[in-house]
């Protein structure tokens, strides 16, 4: 509590105590980070080199490759940093999803390219493209509990299919994230499967 005191003329006043300094150094900052981790982001490519690389991501060539060279890239990255952070976190805001399997309820695991909203996560079911949903998205149908790994923390989430009427403004959204996005939708044939992942 303030302390009162007499000013000079007698009258009495409230004196206010000094606020402490703010903490400087790491250890502050991994307080203020645990505090705040919504500031943790992803240190991924610059906004205006994305949509030449977005440009790059859709062309039949990499969607050739990216199947097939992909996951294996993104296994030896997660060896040598300890699963922290995808390859792909490079390029974008990036995740590890951890699943449930639909049918075998084994672990599995996938990484993903993740747009911010808030809170929350948006994650589409592109997979490079193809004509089949990725098995992912029908673990979270029928497993909707999940893990993320972002930059190294683990973060419990419960998934929900993004309605039919919320996709326009989710798209908007997704292209925000990474220019050109829905014309994976278009190239695929089929409507994508986005779903949110909300902390537990």
């Amino acid at each position: 509590m303030n302390a009162p005191r007499q000013d000079r003329r007698g009258r009495r006043v409230l004196s206010r105590r000094p606020r402490p300094a703010p903490a400087r150094g790491p250890a502050a900052r991994r307080v203020r980070h645990a505090a705040h981790p919504r500031r943790q982001t992803d240190r991924v490519l610059p906004r205006f080199l994305r949509p030449p690389v977005a440009w790059l991501s859709r062309t039949r060539l990499f969607r050739w490759m990216g199947p097939r060279i992909m996951p294996g890239l993104e296994r030896v990255t997660s060896v040598f940093n300890h699963g922290r952070t995808p390859l792909s976190g490079a390029l974008v805001p990036s995740l590890v999803l951890h699943t449930t399997g639909a049918k075998t309820r084994e672990p599995r695991r996938t990484e993903l390219m993740y747009c911010p909203d808030g809170a929350d996560m948006l994650v589409t079911g592109s997979n490079f493209a193809g004509e089949r949903h990725p098995a992912w998205t029908a673990n979270l149908a029928v497993h909707p509990e999940a893990v993320v790994e972002v930059r190294g923390r683990r973060i419990e989430v419960l998934a929900s299919r993004v309605p039919e009427a919320e996709r326009e403004a989710t798209w908007v959204k997704l292209e925000a994230n990474w220019p050109g996005y829905r014309k994976y939708e278009r190239a695929a044939g089929r409507e994508l499967r986005i779903f949110r992942l909300t902390p537990r």
